[in-house]
């Protein structure tokens, strides 16, 4: 299988008045084509900013982030923001749906940016939300739904793009035992069915439990794997 990730011998420190605050050190990790990966570890530990960068939302300090054969390190802010929304798709642990949309016109946000005719945009949305089971929801506003409703409607505007890769954040983190349960199984058939690779971060076990691959990061540092 070929590698869609490659993260290589990358740190990212942050300037806290004149102090240097390591977050990641000299970190190297792959994922192939169609993985399925939780990365866990306690707060603090740089999963999320490993995420992000890996995702085109943060930078590195040093090293080289290759994803889907480009190097994204080296790309300029216009040029990252055009290869994120045709590459990545993003969720997050509270939604981030606008409230006054309907669930049809949070789905169909992505899609304005790019050039799709009005039809095409109204068929690639109502295939996202059927996707996800809310195609009898898509006029309803986030307030008429319930929380795992409302992930459901932000993970049909993560992939109403067809992206290559699917990030989420704690996407359960937010959610009751019932609702968690249906995002993770949502997932994995993006995962399975899909063929969509997916990294996802995670504080709870079960949640990691779905994914194909469980990475941990401690202090800023990947833990081996163990044979």
């Amino acid at each position: 299988m070929s590698a869609i990730i490659q993260v290589q011998n990358v740190s990212k420190s942050y300037w806290r008045d004149s102090f240097e605050v390591p977050v990641l050190n000299d970190l190297s990790l792959e994922v192939n084509r169609g993985d399925f990966v939780a990365l866990m570890g306690p707060s603090g530990s740089g999963k999320t900013t490993l995420l992000n960068m890996i995702a085109g939302i943060d930078r590195p300090s040093k090293g080289k982030l290759i994803v889907d054969g480009t190097d994204i390190s080296t790309l300029g802010e216009s040029s990252l923001a055009k290869w994120r929304s045709a590459k990545i798709g993003f969720v997050f642990q509270f939604y981030n749906l606008i409230p006054v949309l309907t669930a049809f016109e949070n789905v169909e946000l992505p899609l304005l940016l790019t050039k799709l005719s009005k039809a095409e945009r109204k068929k690639h949305v109502e295939t996202a939300l059927g996707i996800v089971g809310l195609g009898d929801r898509m006029h309803h506003s986030p307030k008429q739904l319930s929380g795992g409703q409302e992930q459901r409607v932000a993970i049909a505007r993560a992939i109403v793009t067809d992206p290559v890769i699917l990030v989420a954040d704690e996407p359960t983190g937010d959610l009751d035992k019932h609702s968690a349960e249906e995002i993770l199984t949502l997932m994995e058939r993006l995962n399975k069915e899909f063929h969509k690779t997916i990294l996802i971060v995670t504080h709870d076990p079960h949640a990691a439990s779905r994914a194909k691959i469980i990475r941990n990061l401690e202090k800023g540092d990947l833990i081996p794997e163990v044979a």
